[in-house]
């Protein structure tokens, strides 16, 4: 059976990830905290034989995407079903605003009802289908490769639950870090855990970073 190896990432940082602002469909681009953890995870992936690079073509996910891409040589490719969850009336809102604008949504939203949508958004249901039908398609025209999907935290969390069996709407108990690097394998049965959340390229930050 052929089998299609993943590096997912999830985009480098931004001021409204340091905000807890909702960011969904909005193209909020990476911070300076971002633009160097994007460096760091392409470092990191030096040498990997990477094929090809997709990435969420929202700025965030696609400048990330963009620093790993061009140390392997590639440039990477935008797909927007690699995009976040549209979430509707809750873009651009903290999580404090949303709680006390809109309650009962906000309840829904913490409890992980799978059928709740935000207003002009998108369920956790709809989402998850987009997230894993694009990951289908793209994995499956890369038999026996290694490429690389760059997108965002609700992308990495649909990864993870589909690759370990967990129910859309389980508590959450793993890391989503920015940056972080995640393996898995993909067949045409589904998806398989093989790493999840290594962020060995990030520390010693200060000391990188002052040492210019």
């Amino acid at each position: 059976m052929h089998v299609t190896r993943i590096i997912a990432i999830r985009h480098g940082k931004t001021a409204w990830n340091v905000g807890a602002r909702i960011q969904g469909f909005l193209d909020i681009p990476l911070n300076d905290t971002g633009r160097w953890q994007a460096q760091r995870a392409a470092q990191a992936l030096a040498g990997e034989p990477i094929t090809t690079v997709y990435a969420s073509d929202l700025a965030r996910a696609f400048e990330t995407a963009t620093a790993v891409a061009d140390v392997a040589g590639l440039k990477p490719i935008p797909e927007e079903g690699l995009r976040e969850r549209h979430f509707g009336v809750f873009q651009g809102r903290t999580f404090a605003e949303i709680e006390a604008e809109l309650p009962e949504q906000a309840l829904r939203w913490r409890k992980r009802d799978p059928e709740f949508a935000p207003e002009g958004g998108e369920s956790l249901v709809t989402f998850r289908d987009r997230v894993i039908g694009t990951v289908d398609r793209l994995a499956a025209q890369h038999p026996d490769e290694l490429i690389v999907m760059v997108a965002h935290g609700g992308v990495m969390d649909v990864l993870y639950r589909a690759a370990t069996r967990q129910a859309i709407q389980a508590p959450r108990t793993w890391q989503l870090g920015n940056a972080s690097i995640n393996r898995l394998l993909w067949t045409p049965e589904g998806l398989s855990l093989v790493g999840w959340s290594d962020t060995g390229h990030l520390e010693n930050a200060a000391l990188d970073e002052t040492a210019g």
